[in-house]
């Protein structure tokens, strides 16, 4: 066989003829690496096409019985629980809780026989951490390997139902001369991986390191070859994380859980707007409780302003966990429309709890916390915001309001404020006040005296 070689973008795959400096495809500097491969001679396939050719109604349409994970966050992300014979993608930052994520797993899959495969760390570092853990019992099969041909070998020698691989960026192959983490390592060997779930019916997890932009490390392909690509965020500075799906074949991207990192490893929130309104003070002024949707979830969260006189030239615009492109849209809106001026002070917005926002329907919560940090007036702590504010001052409405109210409800606020055309097309039953609102000057005038 003759070795070639090619350059390759560490961060987009593209292939260039020759070296350089930046890539011509994604723009990114320093990513172009040497990586040898070998050429064998190819041979004609005498495989009969048609032997394959089915009709529609051929096809087995015998629903595949999910695995259940014993996590409920985890199983309302996957779709209801694990598929048999699927590609599991799991990324997220580094010590975000993946690999503890996938290990308490398996405390609850012991009757799949799961089979846990390490490539970072050895079997002694996993003794130790499952000893910090709960629930993780003596039986756990593990095993220390990065070859994937033997990797290949225990999945099917093992009939384990599930199998982890921590990590893909770790994982290589002999057919290929490249370094392990290399796009065409992780390609390689993410193609195998696949081909061995889809025989051998094994759902596999594959965890993923991830850049320093937070996507995914490896070639883009990665995330189309597999079947569900989960993302676990959350900031260190927090004990909360959440598990997103951002590609799922086998269910909806709209889902997410919502996990707290304690002592003892990860446990599940099943009420997360209890646990982030459970600091708030009351009678603090530029704090607002809104109302937002993560998937088919709502929360209730508290999002808190402040607006102090400014020491520079050009005023300050922080925010934090909002966008800074929003923010200066509500902030022109409040000046051009209600004629308050902000050019003098400095805007500082936070989300309490370390959640980014990205939903609309916060937007008349966040212009009442700006507004009543610069009157230094109270809002009513009992009364939950909701609206997104247009150009013109009116107050739009919103997604998903009967699951918003509902969890205003059942949390006892006393009252709500919503956009008029949300509160026509409510259904009756709600006990809760709703207060409607058409334009943004209006609402501030009853939020504020």
């Amino acid at each position: 066989m003759k070795s070639r070689s090619n350059y390759v973008c560490q961060s987009c795959g593209a292939v260039s003829s020759g070296w350089a400096g930046r890539c011509h495809v994604c723009g990114t500097w320093e990513s172009i690496v040497e990586e040898v491969s070998e050429r064998g001679t190819t041979k004609k396939s005498s495989a009969k096409a048609a032997a394959g050719i089915i009709t529609l109604g051929e096809v087995d349409t015998q629903s595949t019985q999910r695995i259940q994970t014993g996590i409920n966050e985890l199983d309302r992300v996957l779709g209801g629980g694990i598929t048999p014979g699927s590609l599991i993608l799991v990324g997220g930052d580094p010590g975000i809780g993946k690999s503890t994520l996938m290990l308490q797993m398996c405390a609850y899959l012991e009757s799949s026989q799961p089979l846990y495969i390490t490539g970072e760390e050895s079997l002694h570092q996993i003794k130790q951490r499952a000893g910090r853990l709960l629930g993780i019992p003596d039986s756990l099969r593990l095993m220390a390997e990065t070859g994937i041909d033997t990797i290949l070998s225990a999945i099917t020698t093992s009939r384990a139902k599930v199998v982890i691989v921590d990590s893909i960026q770790t994982v290589h192959s002999d057919l290929i001369e490249s370094t392990a983490g290399s796009v065409s390592q992780v390609r390689e060997c993410a193609a195998m991986l696949m081909k061995a779930a889809k025989k051998s019916g094994t759902a596999i997890f594959v965890v993923g390191h991830v850049t320093k932009e937070g996507m995914i490390a490896g070639p883009k392909v990665l995330e189309h070859m597999v079947d569900t690509v989960l993302q676990f965020e959350g900031e260190k500075t927090y004990s909360y994380r959440i598990l997103r799906a951002i590609k799922n074949r086998y269910g909806s991207t709209n889902e997410i859980g919502i996990f707290e990192m304690a002592e003892e490893g990860l446990r599940e929130v099943p009420n997360p707007s209890e646990i982030f309104l459970a600091e708030r003070n009351q009678q603090d002024s530029g704090t607002a409780i809104i109302s937002t949707i993560e998937g088919t979830r709502p929360l209730l969260l508290e999002v808190q302003a402040l607006v102090t006189p400014t020491n520079y030239n050009v005023p300050q615009r922080t925010p934090t966990g909002f966008d800074l492109r929003r923010l200066q849209m509500i902030l022109a809106v409040l000046e051009k429309r209600l004629g308050l001026k902000f050019g003098e002070y400095d805007v500082f917005v936070n989300v309490a709890g370390g959640v980014s926002l990205d939903d609309p329907g916060v937007d008349l919560g966040v212009a009442a916390a700006l507004v009543s940090s610069l009157r230094d007036n109270p809002l009513d702590s009992s009364m939950v915001i909701i609206g997104e504010v247009g150009l013109t001052g009116e107050v739009r409405p919103v997604s998903a309001i009967e699951q918003r109210v509902a969890e205003i409800q059942k949390l006892g606020f006393a009252s709500v404020m919503l956009p008029k055309s949300n509160a026509l097309k409510l259904p009756k039953g709600f006990e809760v006040k709703l207060v409607p609102v058409e334009r943004i000057s209006l609402a501030l005038a009853q939020l504020i005296a």
